[in-house]
């Protein structure tokens, strides 16, 4: 099933996806005129290629991201250092899970990709099951570790024939996008399936 992605501020980069490849980059306009079935999504803000986050080993394998249900003893927040030791050798099955909703939080702000080089089997699991592409960790990283790093590594635009891969940030430009952070994102989508959509 076709599925056609517009967003308000970038109506001339509307995306057409085909299961998991992008069938067509173009005007809104265009692309529904000519693929009158295809089921719409709208969104506000700007569809880009989505990002790259270089911090995965900090994010996924030495920060402890605890479970909702934690919140009156852990917090909401990420937890590292010498805490977040403490967490997994107390209950080294606590990995998996936290790799997991990692990923999420990931997703969450607009991540396609990430990098540095993954060793525990639990992150590179949950990497793989959520798609997200691995990538290149730039030789100068970008401020600290962070879901929403400064500055943001943004990714080139969806293309045709490529990976339906790309986010959408409730901004009205990439200039506004670099300013507030990736807590603007509204949607994800990796391998044309929409992995992140806000409430």
């Amino acid at each position: 099933m076709l599925t056609l992605h517009v967003a308000e501020a970038t109506p001339g980069t509307a995306v057409l996806i085909d299961g998991a490849v992008i069938a067509a980059v173009g005007p809104y306009e265009e692309l529904a005129a000519a693929h009158p079935g295809a089921r719409v999504r709208r969104w506000p803000g700007i569809l880009t290629g989505g990002l790259l986050n270089p911090f995965a080993p900090e994010l996924l394998e030495a920060a402890y991201h605890p479970d909702p249900r934690e919140a009156a003893e852990f917090g909401t927040e990420p937890i590292t250092g010498e805490r977040a030791r403490e967490v997994f050798r107390t209950d080294p099955a606590r990995r998996g899970a936290s790799a997991r909703r990692g990923v999420q939080r990931l997703l969450a702000h607009g991540t396609v990709a990430v990098a540095g080089e993954l060793r525990e089997r639990a992150a590179l699991d949950a990497v793989r099951r959520a798609g997200l592409a691995v990538g290149r960790r730039p030789d100068r990283l970008p401020g600290t570790p962070a879901l929403s790093p400064v500055p943001l590594v943004l990714l080139p635009g969806p293309t045709v024939g490529g990976p339906a891969r790309f986010a959408v940030f409730d901004v009205p430009d990439r200039a506004a996008l670099v300013r507030l952070g990736a807590r603007t994102c509204v949607a994800t989508v990796i391998g044309g399936r929409l992995v992140f959509r806000a409430r």
